[in-house]
């Protein structure tokens, strides 16, 4: 009796560590979220970051039918149609008030809108954001991913299946763009995107308000990237992450591009 008595918990006690070594495994294995809150230099953002070479990252704006798709919640039904699931998403760079876009964007290596290569005279005030040049483009495709500003993509022509322009640049290979002032008071909700060291993408999304210069710190300082680049501010920046339970609605009537990861 004693025999069998020990021998019933020497099994007990192996289940109750299989167990408790199969829950270490599990949470060991399970994947990572790529979107979390973090602080850079004391300020609060989310950052998502995504591997072009791993994550399904695409751009969108316009339905089959030819009209832009306007919010996260109609691009996610059509995906679901096609039985993909929408992950992520943010709004893409600069668009009219029709919702093209200013400048270059590229979907599936199609070219839908051409880049803009326009200059706006005046006080650094009274420049429109995405002509405070220099301004860029954020590309992708089999290569990897990059950031470069607008002359240096059109000179050097990347394979890109996906790219939208957008401005100003913040970080010009690790330099502050020169327009930028220090301890500016011009502070407002901002995202953007840019690559880091290792050749991830790294959308950042503030969580409160913050100046031009110090939102490019965040990238530059806070995250080691040298190439970033101003997606959008004010009432416009939009992000989609269910986990975070983020499903921005849109401020000027709709979207105009649209980056987003899917499954």
């Amino acid at each position: 009796m004693r025999r069998l008595a020990l021998l019933l918990v020497v099994a007990a006690l192996s289940s109750t560590l299989s167990s408790i070594l199969g829950l270490a495994l599990g949470a060991s294995t399970a994947p990572a979220r790529p979107c979390r809150d973090q602080a850079l230099l004391d300020t609060s953002y989310i950052v998502c970051r995504f591997d072009p070479a791993v994550d399904d990252l695409r751009l969108f704006w316009l339905t089959p039918d030819g009209r832009p798709y306007r919010t996260f919640d109609a691009l996610s039904r059509a995906l679901q149609r096609e039985g993909r699931t929408l992950l992520f998403a943010m709004n893409g760079g600069m668009y009219e008030r029709d919702l093209s876009p200013v400048g270059l964007h590229i979907e599936n290596g199609h070219v839908l809108s051409r880049a803009n290569t326009k200059t706006v005279k005046g006080q650094p005030g009274q420049v429109p954001n995405f002509y405070k040049r220099p301004n860029g483009v954020f590309f992708w495709g089999k290569g990897g991913a990059g950031v470069l500003e607008t002359g240096q993509f059109l000179a050097r022509k990347p394979k890109a299946a996906f790219a939208t322009q957008s401005g100003p640049m913040l970080v010009i290979d690790g330099v502050i763009h020169p327009a930028f002032i220090a301890n500016s008071k011009d502070v407002k909700p901002r995202d953007g995107v840019g690559i880091g060291p290792d050749g991830k993408i790294y959308f950042v999304m503030t969580r409160g308000q913050v100046s031009f210069y110090d939102f490019a710190r965040a990238f530059r300082d806070g995250l080691g990237v040298k190439n970033a680049l101003f997606l959008d501010g004010g009432w416009a920046p939009g992000l989609y992450v269910p986990e975070l339970e983020r499903n921005d609605p849109p401020a000027h009537g709709g979207y105009g591009p649209i980056i987003a990861v899917i499954r």
